[in-house]
């Protein structure tokens, strides 16, 4: 099940917050009854799309939670605590890998070794790669002191199985909600806010990410000979808007919905289009799997402070794992060791220069290598990844401009347009601004009133916009799936 759906929307949701809102706060345990309602519809929603692996997912959060009763238990024992905590980290690491690489590794040995082993063919558990790196967050921080012990197995499930962020994050650790699993309570501000919010992603997911992406499959399915540089190049920066809005506007609806439910989940996306650099571009995209990576791979490795050739050693493992964990797929590990190899210019090479720079020339520095980074990331097959680098570069037969690049301009324009305005802090300004306008002056009352009732109607048009297009059309996907 997906946010963007009209089950979603119209059953499970309704019925999830009417529910969720109508059983009281418990007497000895303020939220029991709400994590209940939670528990369940999060099961459900795990369960909708292939039940069999909602096993998986029950064993997984039981294997963290016994290894951290067992370290409370054992006390003082830096051993045996230890030893707790590298099982639970094995055993997580295993299904992960299990069942995300064995094919990988499988066909890289069969193409190796010209061998003819036969794939699993197994399925992907859906979010296996988010919920797994949180399970191993709470075990690795409990181990360092750094959280409490969670006693009551169903809380720890709760948050693990949690519905708006379990197939696609953010990446929420347990220190951030943990005293809300204990303690939250229902603010009518914020869920109006969480209602503001969810509705901006859904927005961003059906009227701008599905339809850009739907440009970006017919330049990908050009037959050899069709893609000029101009074309190449518009279907490189349709694929980056798709998969930004894509990804952002279910952050966006992860983070409005935990409002609603009175937890806080942390940013994900800010802007990251807006950057200056590569560097600043992954400290503004998918915050919390950075942040993940810097807090336990990159630091405890010894991070910048050990000095250069570890520094590089580090960035490299950082980043080859980052790719990684994104797919079984060479692309993927390239994708990831581009970036490193990139970061690492810009903090030895030329990053001073950069800075100096004026800030159009750094900005459009880093979306062309943005754009050019997810071109890598898209394609799994080596040899399409080639030939589309190569009309990038030169075309199809040395041609700049073909005629199909203003078709596509002709038929995509409104919304390449909304996409390419929207990827910067336009609205945030707007907002401000209008904020700012409401609260002087003698016609501030009637301004406040005009700037609500022109928002309210704005969105009443744009959730029945989205809808009439979930109806209609059959093109609905979400790319993180895939991960």
């Amino acid at each position: 099940m997906v946010f963007s759906s009209i089950p979603f929307l119209f059953f499970f949701l309704p019925l999830c917050f009417l529910l969720y809102y109508a059983v009281p706060y418990g007497n000895r345990v303020p939220n029991r009854w709400k994590n209940g309602v939670l528990l369940v519809f999060s099961l459900i929603f795990y369960a909708w799309g292939e039940p069999v692996y909602l096993l998986l997912m029950l064993f997984a959060t039981l294997v963290d939670y016994t290894g951290g009763r067992l370290m409370s238990r054992f006390g003082t024992s830096a051993g045996r605590r230890k030893a707790c905590l590298v099982c639970a980290l094995a055993i997580n690491l295993s299904m992960l890998a299990f069942f995300k690489y064995a094919d990988f590794f499988i066909g890289t040995v069969n193409g190796v070794f010209g061998t003819s082993i036969q794939p699993l063919g197994l399925g992907l558990p859906v979010g296996i790669s988010f919920f797994t790196f949180q399970t191993m967050s709470y075990s690795i921080d409990l181990y360092k002191g750094e959280v409490p012990e969670e006693r009551n197995y169903l809380t720890y499930l709760t948050y693990v199985s949690m519905f708006p962020q379990l197939v696609a994050g953010p990446i929420v650790r347990y220190a951030k909600v943990n005293e809300e699993l204990h303690g939250r309570r229902i603010v009518w501000e914020e869920v109006q806010e969480g209602v503001l919010r969810f509705m901006q992603g859904l927005f961003k997911k059906v009227l701008i990410a599905n339809q850009i992406g739907a440009l970006w499959e017919e330049i990908r399915l050009l037959e050899a000979g069709q893609a000029s540089v101009a074309t190449a190049w518009l279907g490189a920066a349709a694929f980056t808007l798709q998969l930004y809005f894509d990804f952002s506007a279910y952050s966006d609806m992860a983070i409005g919905m935990g409002w609603m439910l009175g937890f806080h989940f942390l940013e994900n996306f800010n802007y990251p289009l807006y950057a200056v650099s590569v560097t600043d571009f992954w400290r503004r995209w998918h915050i919390s799997l950075s942040t993940w990576f810097r807090d336990y791979i990159y630091i405890p490795l010894g991070g910048n402070r050990a000095g250069v050739a570890k520094h590089l050693r580090n960035m490299f493992v950082v980043w080859f794992l980052t790719g990684l964990w994104h797919g079984a797929a060479w692309n993927f590990v390239l994708w990831g060791l581009y970036y490193g190899v990139l970061l690492t210019l810009e903090k030895y090479v030329w990053g001073k220069a950069l800075e100096s720079l004026p800030k159009p020339v750094r900005h459009f520095y880093a979306v062309v290598i943005v754009v050019v980074g997810f071109v890598v990331f898209v394609f799994d097959d080596m040899g399409a990844l080639g030939l589309y680098l190569k009309s990038m570069v030169k075309g199809t037969g040395n041609t700049l401009w073909g005629w199909e690049c203003l078709w596509y301009l002709k038929n995509y324009g409104v919304v390449l347009a909304a996409g390419a305005v929207l990827a910067f802090p336009v609205y945030p300004w707007l907002k401000k601004r209008l904020a700012e306008a409401g609260r002087g002056g003698r016609f501030a009352p009637p301004l406040r009133l005009a700037v609500s009732c022109m928002a309210l109607g704005g969105y009443v048009a744009l959730f029945l916009a989205a809808t009439a297009f979930l109806v209609n059309d059959t093109y609905n996907p979400f790319l993180y799936f895939r991960f």
